[in-house]
């Protein structure tokens, strides 16, 4: 498993954001998943994009996309990982 910043790190700096969320939220607001899942985020989502609409679970998993790739790899053996 890995942390996935819901509010990417390198954005905690930027003006928009620390007015957006607090800086409690900023450091503390993370998601434990796995290494495929954490690696699908950042294919899908700009960092931007991140920060300003998918910053929770339920955003992220309301996405079809990651949401069809979640769904895949929750029907495959432990440990598998997908070649990309």
């Amino acid at each position: 498993m890995t942390r996935h910043h819901l509010i990417p790190k390198a954005l905690h700096g930027k003006t928009g954001i620390r007015k957006r969320f607090p800086r409690e939220e900023r450091i503390t607001a993370t998601l434990w998943v796995c290494r495929p899942c954490h690696n699908q985020i950042h294919r899908l989502f700009s960092e931007k994009e991140l920060a300003l609409s998918f910053h929770s679970r339920d955003a992220l998993l309301a996405d079809p996309r990651l949401r069809t790739f979640v769904d895949w790899l929750s029907t495959k053996p432990a440990g598998f990982v997908p070649r990309h």
